[in-house]
Formats: C-alpha cells, sequence, structure tokens
C-alpha cells in the first residue's frame, strides 16, 4: 500500500479541480500594512499587537470565513510577563575578593524565570558541560550532583556525534535536547538556582544582536506552565572566557571534556551575587481563526488548519543598537518577512479558499508569541478550537520567500509524515523540484510552530521557499536572499515596495495547493517517524 501511495495520491490530484489563484495584490496588501510603523512590530504585550489581532480578524470576518470559537475570532492566551528591570538590577560575579561585573546588553543578559519581582543571589556557579541528561543516549552530565541553589554555567547546542557513534544526539540535526528551551527547563527540574549560556554565533546560529533583542524588553511564558529557574540568561563567549578564566579553568579545555560522557561537572570558583529586580504581570493575548466549513457531510468535521504567527519583537525599550546606516535611532522591529509574510499569505489564501470550499474544513489560525517560544501555538494545542483527533494536518507558514521564484519548493522534515509524500507529488505535477534538505544544525524543527501540533499528533510541517532562484543572475538572487541573515531579528526586517512577490505568491499558492489536496482526499495523513525524532 505504501508503494502506491504516489499514485494514488497523483491520481487524487488529477481528478480534483485546480484550486482558485492565490492573488498577489492582496497579499502585497496585507503585508505592507502588517509590517507597517502603525502596528509597532506586533510585540506581545503591546499596543501593536492589539491593532494586530483587530486587524487579522476584521479581514477574515470581510473574507466570509466563519469565526473559529463560537461568535469570536480570537482564542485567548494567558501569559506571564517578566521584563528586567536594568537599572535597579545589579549581579556580579566573585572571585577571591575581586568582583566583575559585566555590562547588561552588551556581554551579559538575564531575567527571571519566576513570577517575583525581586530575588538575590549569593550562588556558586558551576560548569555544567551542555547541562543533558539524556538516558536513551546514556548521557548525564549532571552526574548526581546536586545543583539546588547553584548557578549553571552551560554551552549551547549538545555534544557532537562521532565515528564511533554517527547517530548521537539525532547526528547532523540538533535534537530537543540541544535546545537551550531544555536546557532552561531540565535545570529547573533539578532545583538549579540560575542557568547562563555561554553563545557563540556557531552553536546559536545567530549572533549576539538576535539574543540581545530577544531578552532587550519583556519575555513571556505561558501563565499556567511550570516556572523555570529563578535566574536565566546568556554570556558572551568573551564574557565567559573571562569569568572562567579567572576561575582558574580554561574554557576550551572545558569544552572538550563536555563532549565526553564521563565529563564531570567543575566548579569554577566564581560565586553570583546580586538582586534581580523584576516588573511582573499576567497579560492576554489572542490566537485569531477563521473557518472554512466543508462541503463534504462526513469530512466536513475534519480539518486543516494553515498557521502563521502574527507576531515579532514589537518596540524596543531604547533605540536600536543595529548599525545599518538610516537605522541608530529606530526603536521598530517591523518583523516585515517574519512574519508579515506568512500572515499576508494566509490571507491572500482564505480569500481563495472561500471562493471554492473544500470537501473537509479549513482553518486559517494566526498565533500569539511564537517568537517567545511558540506560546500561541502550544496553546492551541492544549486546548484546540476543533479536536485534534479530527484534525488532519497543520501546513505553516513562517518568513516567506521575498526575492523571487524559484524552480524548487521546499518540504523539511517532510519524510516524518505523508504530508511529504504528498508534496512531492504536486510539486512535479506543478514543475517543480523539492529541495534538498540541509541538516538541521540550527534545530529550525523545534523553532516553528508545526512542531506544536507534531507535539500533540498532528502531522505538520512547514512549507519552505525555494533556493533555485528563476533569473537572469541567480548568484545575485541568492546573495539577495542571504541578506536577511544580517536582518534577522533587527529594525531592517522592512517591507520594501521594490520587492518582486512571485516567489512569495508562489510559496503560498502550492501551501494551499497541499492543503487543499489533503482537505478532499479520501484519507488524512500519517506520521512515518515516531515523535520527537527528525
Amino acid at each position: 500500500m505504501r508503494a502506491l501511495l504516489p499514485f494514488l495520491v497523483a491520481a487524487s490530484l488529477i481528478a480534483q479541480p485546480a484550486p482558485p489563484k492565490v492573488q498577489e495584490a492582496p497579499l502585497r496588501a496585507h503585508l505592507a500594512f502588517l509590517a507597517d510603523d502603525l502596528l509597532e512590530g506586533r510585540g506581545t504585550g503591546q499596543r501593536g499587537a492589539e491593532l494586530t489581532v483587530r486587524y487579522l480578524e476584521t479581514q477574515l470576518q470581510a473574507l466570509g470565513a466563519a469565526p473559529g470559537r463560537g461568535k469570536s475570532y480570537r482564542q485567548p492566551v494567558s501569559l506571564l510577563g517578566l521584563r528586567t528591570l536594568v537599572g535597579r538590577s545589579t549581579l556580579s560575579f566573585m572571585s577571591e575578593g575581586a568582583c566583575s561585573s559585566p555590562a547588561f546588553g552588551a556581554e551579559f543578559v538575564f531575567g527571571s524565570g519566576v513570577a517575583k519581582a525581586e530575588q538575590t543571589f549569593d550562588a556558586p556557579v558551576v560548569f555544567l558541560g551542555f547541562g543533558i541528561e539524556a538516558a536513551e543516549y546514556l548521557w548525564d552530565d549532571f552526574k548526581g550532583l546536586d545543583v539546588r541553589g547553584k548557578v549553571l554555567l552551560l554551552l549551547v547546542n549538545e555534544p557532537a556525534p562521532t565515528v564511533e557513534e554517527p547517530g548521537l544526539f539525532d547526528g547532523p540535526n540538533l535534537s530537543i535536547y540541544g535546545r537551550w528551551t531544555t536546557k532552561f527547563e531540565m535545570a529547573a527540574r533539578h532545583g538549579a538556582a540560575g542557568v547562563l549560556l555561554i553563545h557563540t554565533t556557531a552553536s546559536a546560529s545567530y549572533g549576539w544582536p538576535v539574543v540581545r533583542n530577544g531578552w532587550d524588553g519583556e519575555r513571556f511564558r505561558l501563565a499556567q506552565e511550570p516556572e523555570g529557574p529563578p535566574l536565566e540568561g546568556w554570556l558572551t563567549e568573551e564574557t565567559a572566557r573571562a569569568l572562567v578564566q579567572r576561575g582558574g579553568q580554561d574554557l576550551d579545555a572545558l569544552r572538550i571534556q563536555a563532549q565526553r560522557r564521563d565529563f564531570r561537572p567543575v566548579p569554577l570558583g566564581l560565586t553570583l551575587k546580586g538582586t534581580l529586580v523584576s516588573a511582573v504581570r499576567t497579560v492576554e493575548q489572542f490566537n485569531v481563526a477563521g473557518v472554512v466549513p466543508g462541503t463534504d457531510p462526513k469530512l466536513k468535521q475534519e480539518l486543516v488548519i494553515y498557521s502563521a504567527h502574527w507576531d515579532h519583537l514589537g518596540k524596543g525599550l531604547t533605540p536600536s543598537t543595529d548599525t545599518h546606516p538610516g537605522h541608530e535611532t529606530d526603536t521598530i522591529y517591523n518583523g516585515a518577512v517574519d512574519n508579515a509574510s506568512g500572515c499576508a499569505a494566509l490571507l491572500a489564501m482564505a480569500q481563495s479558499a472561500v471562493a471554492r470550499p473544500a470537501k473537509r474544513s479549513q482553518m486559517f489560525l494566526f498565533v500569539c508569541a511564537e517568537e517567545q517560544g511558540l506560546l500561541g501555538s502550544r496553546a492551541y494545542a492544549a486546548a484546540p478550537l476543533w479536536p485534534l483527533a479530527t484534525t488532519a494536518a497543520d501546513l505553516n507558514l513562517d518568513s516567506l520567500n521575498w526575492v523571487a521564484p524559484t524552480r524548487d519548493i521546499g518540504l523539511p522534515f517532510g519524510e516524518r509524515s505523508t504530508l511529504g509524500e504528498t508534496g512531492r507529488v504536486l510539486a512535479k505535477a506543478q514543475g517543480l523540484t523539492v529541495a534538498q534538505p540541509h541538516p538541521d544544525t540550527a534545530g529550525g524543527y523545534f523553532r516553528s510552530d508545526h512542531y506544536s501540533f507534531v507535539q500533540a499528533g498532528v502531522p505538520a510541517l512547514s512549507v519552505g521557499g525555494g533556493r533555485d532562484y528563476l533569473g537572469p543572475d541567480p548568484a545575485a538572487l541568492r546573495a539577495k536572499a542571504a541578506t536577511m541573515g544580517a536582518r534577522y531579528h533587527q529594525v531592517t526586517d522592512e517591507y520594501d515596495p521594490a520587492w518582486d512577490l512571485r516567489g512569495m505568491v508562489q510559496q503560498a499558492q502550492f501551501t494551499f495547493d497541499l492543503g487543499q489536496a489533503v482537505a478532499n482526499a479520501a484519507e488524512k495523513p500519517r506520521f512515518k517517524k515516531p515523535l520527537g525524532t527528525h
């Protein structure tokens, strides 16, 4: 049966009428508005967030999509907001009478993982390798150490695979144990007083400005989830190296030790002392959902979800330290590509879906607080508006192709479920190839909203843009696309009316066509690999 699946999918696609076209004009209009300074970067808990939600629900209503939650398009998500009051917080590292106080922002960022306005610390600092405890890999960096009352200095990422163990921690792909959020969670379960991560661009997959911008303002977590460690933060590599040296150790030597199973925690001869003062509040944000009911008497009870996160970093407290000329005093992180593009595409796709409904129902879901740790999609998965058992799939869009049309399309992690097979058949039918996947060294699998649905047992993937650009100078187009790396989570991620949006429309159209194929198929997609693996 498995060998016949591509042929069955192809036959099904041939039998179905072509889905309606996603139009560029509404997509461009939505993109321009959502990335405008008026929305102040769509920051969680900020004024721009309410403006964004109001716009999305109004557009869904105007298109004729039904409310996703009773009579409302909004699904409330309760969040805990924590903002470090830098001027009132003093954290220093003491060693043999000497004191070091790294500068917040330039060398050190930190915040509270618990809902306390003021905390004091007098805690020894211990180097704990990667901070991983993973029985299935026979790995334990804790080695029975009681870390209660201690601050853990940790490496980002995870031990590298070896010739003897090429599949260690999922081989070339980052496993869930390498995610920095997992390190915080694991340390909290062990009762640690704090966790400080050592940043490198290679291990984090982004530069220090991305970390700094993410911790400069208010951070959020789901109000009902377990608390983190009392102190959470990052150090630049240079700062960490100097601190470790003052404790009588060498950072490079510690890194080598941490790659081994027999690694044992190393006390650093450092004590973290000081006070952390935070502004603490609870805030209600919203997922926004509109539904296009299905046409089949039976299959309309099942659902295909198209998702995109509407939030970005919002308005900063101080002018950006981004060094791009002309942006020295900018405070708005517009997030045009990330992810006004995904939201604009979903609205344009919803317009097509209303014009020609499918057999299964379709939901257009705009989730909140993705930049804070997939909070909106996690909240949806915990309290779904439609039963997960009858949810066929989630197709997610995040940071779309803003450069040019391509000869290929991205289906990263598509091999995990039959969604990938359906996507490959569809791509072939449209004259597209599927982009060759790269090793997931940055843990992208765990960093986008599709993962919340995978964890909940729903086949899901994020459809990626292609890389084989169409045009007279493909190399120049690839170079143009690469500039987004320097603008990621910076104030320079802004909309440009000169953008060629044919590639974005192509990506939206493929995603919509894939959703239509799933919505009209006789059977729902199914998983092919166990949950939690690539």
